[in-house]
């Protein structure tokens, strides 16, 4: 009897290690993701995220040399694309990774040399001066590039350890009962959401986006997750207080902030044009997803159970960074180029031309209705929004009224499509919306969240 117990025992034994095995790869990769990507971290006077320390930096140890460095870069991707697009060699045909790099439309192809132009201009202050001023294409290159580069390199190498082993199934199934009916969307959208309030906004939009062409959402979760929930970061939001001359109110702001955001996230998907797009699954990887619980387990064992599966499907680390290697490449060739030539035409027009002052008019009556002092001077920073999420507070900084200004710092974080960084992560994306549909979703989310911010901003001033 006794020695069947032993053998009884010796059977059970390595069931019981798999199982622990199968647990820890789970816990460990994760457990990594999430003090890499959505625990807040005291950094340099501000709070950010381990990826942002890593990627701030590395900033700072190559900001003078990132600008050249990513010129030529860029004159690469361009230079590339348009020899794929005359020659079609077979380096290119027989290779999924360069196709993928340089197998391009001849829109995009023509807005990489737009972006390379636009570069080298810059770099070397070469032709008209409203291309290359401090305003213009200065700005892109030597504010915003630098942070594209630095902050994708990190998030893109490190994001497996967030998407990859089985955290996203594990909080998917838990969060369900609460995105599901609320948002209309996965539990698992809550990790974009915090990634982007944590870190940075286009980390939330890469993660939407990976998740996406992964076959984790439909084309309405992925369009409606990209446009609602890649907020500007707790650290952007203190840049922009601080900056317009109000962070004595952060605290209130935020919450204000926040409260705005997610009535705008009930409200706008269920209008056109997201609640028109369809719930389908990229037609390429298919649905991957199932969040639903068991009626015999609860949402903790559910969910614990699709986390490990997950986590086992992850044969070889080599893979993944790989994977890794493969996203850098495709925002660095991809993504830069498209930043410089869009980002910088954005601002061209903010800064060289009226017609963000004349899209303004409507709004003047309105705000004047709302009591907003100043009217006439803050109308166009509401809509400069859209060609870049700073330039609203670079705009708003000029007012007296701090109830205005309080009031510009809080659409300027809640309008969200910022065209030199959002909105062109969004176009280069295979997430279904066009340029159009970005500019009706940024009016959407204005109308919306305009109305809460002023009502609180009275109550404050």
């Amino acid at each position: 009897m006794e020695a069947r117990k032993q053998t009884t025992t010796k059977q059970q034994s390595p069931v019981k290690e798999l199982d622990r095995k199968q647990l820890m790869r789970f816990l460990i990769p994760s457990l990594i993701g999430i003090l890499l990507f959505l625990v807040p971290i005291p950094f340099q006077g501000k709070v950010t995220i381990g990826v942002g320390i890593l990627a701030e930096s590395l900033q700072g140890y190559f900001s003078s040399q990132i600008p050249l460095f990513m010129t030529i870069l860029v004159a690469i991707s361009a230079l590339g694309a348009l020899w794929v697009r005359l020659f079609n060699p077979d380096w290119v045909k027989n290779s999924a990774l360069m196709t993928s790099l340089f197998d391009i439309s001849y829109f995009w192809t023509v807005t990489r040399l737009a972006g390379a132009i636009i570069a080298f201009l810059t770099l070397t202050k070469a032709g008209p001066e409203f291309v290359w001023s401090d305003a213009t294409g200065g700005t892109v290159l030597y504010s915003l590039v630098p942070v594209l580069t630095t902050w994708f390199l990190f998030a893109a190498l490190l994001m497996p350890f967030l998407l990859s082993f089985g955290l996203m199934e594990f909080i998917g199934t838990l969060l369900r009962k609460v995105m599901q009916p609320l948002f209309k969307l996965p539990g698992r959208s809550a990790i974009d959401a915090t990634a982007s309030w944590m870190g940075a906004g286009p980390v939330g939009v890469l993660i939407t986006t990976q998740q996406f062409e992964q076959g984790y959402y439909t084309k309405r979760e992925a369009s409606v997750i990209a446009t609602n929930f890649s907020i500007a970061s707790i650290a952007f939001s203190l840049v922009v207080i601080s900056f317009i001359g109000l962070e004595q109110y952060f605290v209130p702001f935020y919450l204000v902030v926040t409260l705005a955001v997610v009535v705008a996230a009930i409200i706008i998907p269920r209008i056109p044009p997201l609640s028109r797009k369809k719930d389908e699954y990229d037609e390429i990887a298919g649905k991957q997803i199932e969040e639903d619980v068991s009626t015999n387990q609860s949402s903790f064992q559910t969910g614990l159970q699709q986390a490990v599966e997950q986590a086992g499907k992850i044969k070889s680390y080599r893979g993944v960074i790989k994977q890794g290697l493969a996203n850098v490449l495709d925002i660095w060739l991809g993504l830069i180029p498209i930043v410089l030539a869009l980002g910088s035409a954005a601002l061209i027009l903010a800064e060289y031309t009226p017609v963000f002052v004349w899209l303004s008019y409507p709004l003047v009556p309105v705000l004047e209705w709302m009591q907003l002092p100043e009217a006439s001077a803050a109308a166009p920073a509401l809509v400069v929004g859209f060609a870049d999420m700073f330039l609203p507070a670079v705009i708003g900084a000029g007012i007296e009224s701090e109830l205005t200004r309080f009031v510009i710092a809080g659409i300027s974080i809640t309008q969200l499509i910022y065209m030199s960084e959002i909105g062109v992560l969004i176009l280069k994306s295979k997430i279904p919306l066009s340029l159009w549909e970005l500019l009706v979703i940024f009016l959407q989310r204005t109308v919306v969240t305009l109305p809460i911010i002023v009502i609180f901003a009275h109550l404050l001033f």
